[in-house]
């Protein structure tokens, strides 16, 4: 049950495909609009909303200027409270150090908080290497796990999906793994989460390791938070012996204080909730109740790169609400899996390329031009990431990578500035576009409004005129008629 996204095309290709499904389609549309009349309803709420937003903006800025102090502060107030702090450079670097304790506790299996963060550095496969099963416990994970499918969404990873594929997933695959699904299953939402959750039950009480992400890490005091909509989250972070979080360097906030602004920005944003259900809290190692063996793996992974970036550092303030892909038209019409990666929609073709770095991979490179710039993501964001202005300033960051490597575009490139660094070559060049230009005219196709263009060429070259308004050279240069008019005198007697 592992599938990862190597291998995925780049996103035009990807989407090509993703347009064709039709049912993909009407399931991301209702699923999306959905959540987008929920949040707009609970926002609407809130008179200072703009403020909040502010607010969220600033104190996460503030966070990331000041991070390297905020982190050894959290790394003291974990040890305080009895938790482990690891350090991971790399995904890598982290998957061996959850590996190492689970197995140091004699452990095949793990339940899992739904996390990006162990997403991002491919977790599930690493334990599955070293003979650890790790079982999703959150309803769409589950889903996606039991598909052996891929996520799509940030907050809901089965958003592709509807109930009858729900059920027929359940009903095929979770006596494979468990409990299976009651044979007269039907598509009912409750059915199906009474399926999941009686499926889950002998797990949360069996399994003697968990692993968690954190939606907020308190440098003040060490604790950290998980929001959730099931309580899955908090049968994982109470229940079993040993806890893992792997925790993203950004997760940080200096104070508990600061919580209060994120708490109702994040449900909201979201999941369109004034509040989650489930906020669970904890700090460290309290004897006698819940885990009684904390470890915090910190995890770089590409995050000090990103905040070098000055334009592109405000991708760090993202809280994962997801509110972006909900009301981006190029996401709702082809799906996450599209962006090849754990983070799709907005947030992911910015955060993916920084995170991983452009010139090296096609499909990455790729992502900061799945967008129409409309600007609705950044109007959404609940701290105020102008997705919009980082895509164009990526966009810049693939073509210089791509600079003085072979292509048709950068051969032409490099021709006209041949001709254009010397006065004869661009007269010589002038001369040979005219007469290209005459030839042109005899089978010239005439664009809307009757101006001629470069429509005429005949293959490639004409699909690419034809999407741009390039006019058929002039017979004659500028510089030839000025040379033969005397500066225009003769022809003006």
């Amino acid at each position: 049950m592992s599938r990862t996204f190597l291998g995925t095309p780049a996103f035009p290709e990807a989407a090509r495909s993703a347009l064709a499904n039709t049912q993909l389609r009407r399931n991301l549309a209702h699923a999306t609009s959905t959540i987008r009349a929920k949040r707009a309803a609970v926002v609407g709420e809130v008179a200072e909303w703009e403020r909040l937003r502010r607010a969220g903006a600033a104190l996460k800025d503030r966070t990331l200027r000041h991070l390297d102090t905020y982190l050894q502060q959290l790394e003291e107030s974990l040890t305080r409270a009895g938790a482990t702090v690891h350090w991971a450079r790399d995904a890598a670097e982290a998957n061996r150090i959850v590996v190492d304790v689970a197995r140091r506790h004699g452990t095949d299996e793990v339940v899992k908080v739904k996390s990006m963060v162990t997403a991002e550095i491919g977790l599930n496969d690493a334990l599955a290497a070293a003979g650890i099963t790790a079982w999703e416990t959150d309803l769409a994970e589950l889903i996606v796990q039991l598909g052996d499918d891929l996520p799509s969404h940030i907050l809901v990873p089965a958003i592709h999906r509807n109930r009858s594929e729900v059920r027929e997933i359940f009903l095929r695959e979770m006596g494979r793994y468990g409990r299976p699904a009651p044979a007269d299953l039907s598509d009912v939402p409750a059915e199906l989460a009474a399926a999941a959750r009686a499926h889950l039950r002998e797990k949360f009480l069996r399994s003697r390791v968990a692993v968690s992400g954190a939606n907020f890490a308190v440098a003040e005091t060490g604790t950290l938070a998980v929001v959730e909509s099931e309580g899955n989250g908090r049968m994982c972070l109470t229940l079993p012996e040993v806890l893992i979080s792997v925790v993203g360097i950004e997760k940080l906030v200096p104070t508990w204080a600061d919580l209060e602004v994120f708490l109702q920005l994040l449900p909201r944003s979201s999941t369109g909730e004034r509040m989650n259900p489930y906020t669970s809290l904890w700090t460290g190692v309290t004897p006698g109740d819940g885990p009684q063996e904390v470890h915090v793996v910190l995890l770089d992974n590409g995050r000090t790169q990103v905040l070098a970036d000055e334009v592109g550092r405000q991708a760090l303030r993202c809280i994962r609400c997801s509110a972006c892909l909900n009301v981006c038209p190029v996401y709702e019409r082809t799906g996450g899996h599209s962006y090849g990666s754990v983070y799709p929609g907005p947030i992911g073709a910015i955060l993916t390329p920084m995170l991983r770095g452009v010139g090296a991979d096609a499909q990455v490179d790729s992502l900061p031009y799945a967008s129409s710039l409309c600007g609705a993501c950044f109007e959404v964001c609940p701290v105020r990431i102008d997705i919009p202005e980082v895509l164009v300033h990526l966009r810049a960051e693939v073509v210089d990578s791509h600079r003085g490597r072979p292509s048709a575009q950068n051969a032409a490139m490099a021709a006209a500035a041949w001709a254009l660094g010397d006065a004869r070559r661009t007269s010589v060049a002038e001369r040979v576009a005219g007469a290209v230009g005459k030839l042109l005219r005899r089978t010239r196709r005439r664009a809307p409004g009757g101006r001629a263009t470069l429509g005429a060429l005949p293959g490639p070259a004409a699909r690419w005129a034809d999407a741009r308004d390039v006019p058929i050279p002039a017979p004659e240069s500028f510089r030839a008629w000025w040379a033969r008019t005397d500066g225009g005198r003769t022809e003006q007697q």
